[in-house]
């Protein structure tokens, strides 16, 4: 490749030269890109031009700076953890998918009031007053991070008034004491990806431009009625969620409502 001739704004054209070189293996993942000089020299631009177009690939996650190293085409390993979301259940005791992971500090405990976003989730008006957990995990092997919240209603408390004393109960130990307190629970999740937020990204040591991925966990009681919500985020590039899947009769599910 030589002196850009492309259409376009010069460091979109220097961008898609370098992004091409990427794709056609040019440029091993892992591998540093040329230095800026060198690149000024191939394409005969100018150092703004340069850092311009490697801030474009940086940020669609193409690359990484390494300061006082320079740019890396970065490498796409494979999800260090799996996290099983499936949940178990021997007698009186229950188990979630994360129950083996380590918690990296204390959970902070705290009021809220639900959001525009919690609030449906849990079946009520936005402002609605809850207790808030939140955790932070790490998967000791891998060193994976995660970021865990249980969000409480007050009028789940007023049914199981040991979550009112601790909320910050074991989430599968308060799967046992709403479970005493005579709900039969089901639990519906819904998994979505998002860009993280300046805390997540520094909390769960995310790199540049990786999304996380976010699972909301609604458990649900006698009569569907939402209990209490588990928010699980993660690292996209650290985690990969897995699922055990059954096949239920219809006859079955009338039975268990």
């Amino acid at each position: 490749m030589g002196e850009i001739q492309r259409p376009g704004a010069l460091y979109q054209q220097v961008a898609a030269e370098i992004r091409s070189g990427i794709a056609a293996g040019e440029y091993k993942p892992g591998s540093p890109l040329p230095s800026e000089a060198q690149l000024i020299e191939r394409y005969k631009v100018s150092r703004p031009t340069v850092r311009k177009a490697i801030a474009a690939l940086r940020a669609e996650g193409l690359i990484e700076v390494i300061h006082g190293k320079g740019s890396y085409v970065r490498a796409l390993p494979a999800p260090a953890v799996t996290i099983e979301r499936t949940i178990t259940r021997t007698g009186k005791t229950f188990r979630t998918g994360h129950h083996a992971w380590e918690q990296a500090e204390e959970p902070a405990v705290y009021r809220t009031a639900s959001t525009a976003t919690t609030g449906p989730l849990l079946g009520l008006a936005e402002g609605e007053a809850l207790f808030g957990v939140d955790r932070l995990l790490t998967d000791p092997p891998t060193g994976t991070r995660a970021l865990h919240s249980v969000l409480i209603p007050f009028a789940t408390t007023d049914q199981a008034e040991q979550l009112a004393e601790a909320p910050d109960t074991d989430p599968e130990l308060i799967y046992a004491v709403l479970t005493a307190a005579g709900h039969k629970l089901t639990w519906h999740e819904t998994v979505s990806a998002r860009m993280p937020l300046p805390d997540e990204r520094s909390t769960l040591d995310i790199p540049d431009a990786t999304p996380i991925l976010y699972t909301a966990r609604v458990t649900l009681g006698t009569g569907d009625r939402p209990l209490i919500l588990e928010e699980l985020r993660a690292s996209a590039d650290r985690a990969q969620l897995g699922y055990r899947v059954t096949a239920e009769s219809p006859l079955s599910a009338a039975r268990s409502n």
